[in-house]
């Protein structure tokens, strides 16, 4: 058999980006003979209160967007669930949300989820942003085995539970981490735009700061891990409590040895005490990385305005990639109509989430939770249907993992003159590297 010819990512794009308007159907057969119901409940659990409620209204928003394409008409959308009118194996059913506020608080979380399930008598759970509640939600709902799809919550420690009904869309921080330090290896050899070779030794050293939630540890561990086995020394290592009200002595404390990266895990709250104490320090370094969520919100863009340039974070989206995803910038018109704010990776996992809720609901052709919990396990979305760059959604059980989207990737973007520019993986770059990171002043 002759090699399969690779290629490169810009390509995959290219075809996964490309205008679809096919069939809706996918194949039946999960479905257990019964009444077919008029709608079907989701309960829907994000902080719409408290210091990260924009995370959580943007949630919101991409979700209520989502339902609105499953549920009526859109006759220009060039993806198939513009054409449904209704869940199609549900004899067009509609999706009813149920929306619930967490306030970031895990018990407050596991109390909802409960109440979704045993009141509402939701036939599934999608959400919930924080990783700790993820983490308590998903509890309840392998306990009263109803399913639950995760657009965002990163901690990797989420799908090594073995647990059944629970099943993640997005990439998690060993994935992200993962691309992090291979950029960095691709950054030595010469390979990223912009910029010659740079020393190991000149990027050797490493500071990390993170919240400590479940997300912030996660990360926190995963940093150390893949630093000790690539060679690269963490002169600081930062914990600090969520919504801390004075970062003075953490800042003074990962600034002192006078690291090379910087690299951080905050919610947006802390993301901006963290910058603005920062900037009394006059803080520098060489690179300036970050875990998304609060150092890659609208909120922290327009705090900080031109400071923010030579930042980056991961993601798993970006308006950089609307030349390539046509579909991407079609569905972004329409959500920035609604919020006032263009996708952001957050946003863009939450309507892919739904997105693969109606895709599910589909293929069971039931609400009864074995048959969703089947159809979950064995659907394949592809990546020309989604806005985020992916190949699609597959959820596979591997090196530990179950019900983990192996099909998820993600990208590496810097702000350069206050838009985020992708610079990783290199042959998708829309910018060369500004480096090295010119600080705060």
């Amino acid at each position: 058999m002759g090699a399969k010819k690779k290629i490169s990512r810009r390509e995959f794009l290219k075809t996964t980006g490309s205008l679809a308007v096919g069939s809706a159907a996918f194949s039946m057969g999960w479905g257990i003979a019964r009444a077919q119901p008029a709608e079907v409940k989701i309960g829907v659990i994000y902080p719409l209160s408290g210091s990260v409620a924009h995370a959580g209204k943007m949630s919101k928003d991409a979700v209520d967007l989502c339902v609105d394409y499953v549920n009526n008409k859109w006759a220009d959308l060039p993806i198939p669930i513009g054409q449904w009118e209704g869940i199609p194996g549900l004899n067009g059913a509609k999706i009813k949300l149920i929306h619930a506020d967490h306030r970031g608080e895990p018990d407050r979380g596991a109390d909802l989820a409960k109440k979704l399930i045993l009141d509402e008598k939701v036939a599934g759970i999608c959400g919930c942003y924080h990783s700790s509640v993820t983490k308590t939600v998903s509890t309840v709902c392998e306990r009263y085995k109803i399913p639950m799809i995760n657009p965002e919550s990163t901690s990797p420690d989420l799908t090594t539970r073995g647990y059944k009904w629970f099943f993640r869309a997005t990439p998690h921080d060993r994935i992200f981490l993962r691309d992090f330090f291979e950029f960095l290896g691709l950054l030595h050899e010469g390979k990223v735009p912009g910029v010659g070779a740079i020393p190991k030794s000149e990027l050797s050293k490493i500071g990390a700061c993170t919240e400590n939630t479940e997300w912030g540890a996660a990360t926190r561990e995963v940093i150390k891990e893949f630093a000790g086995k690539l060679g690269y020394e963490i002169v600081s290592d930062v914990s600090y409590p969520h919504e801390s009200p004075d970062l003075t002595a953490e800042v003074r404390n990962l600034l002192g040895p006078k690291p090379d990266i910087l690299m951080f895990a905050s919610y947006i709250s802390d993301a901006i005490l963290l910058t603005k104490t920062m900037k009394e320090f006059r803080a520098s370094a060489k690179m300036f990385w970050s875990q998304d969520v609060g150092f890659y919100q609208p909120k922290f863009m327009e705090t900080f305005g031109k400071d923010i340039d030579g930042i980056m974070n991961r993601t798993v989206f970006s308006k950089k990639l609307f030349g390539v995803k046509p579909v991407a910038a079609h569905i972004n018109e329409e959500f920035k109509k609604r919020s006032g704010v263009d996708f952001m990776g957050t946003s863009a996992r939450a309507f892919t989430g739904m997105q693969a809720w109606a895709y599910v609901l589909n293929k069971a052709g039931s609400t009864d939770p074995e048959a969703i919990r089947q159809a979950a396990e064995a659907i394949e979305i592809p990546g020309k249907d989604l806005i985020v760059p992916w190949k699609g959604i597959n959820f596979e059980n591997e090196a530990g993992e179950t019900n983990q989207n192996t099909w998820s990737s993600g990208l590496i973007v810097q702000y350069q003159n206050q838009e985020p520019e992708i610079i990783y993986p290199v042959d998708v770059a829309t910018a060369k590297l500004l480096y090295p990171w010119p600080g705060l002043k």
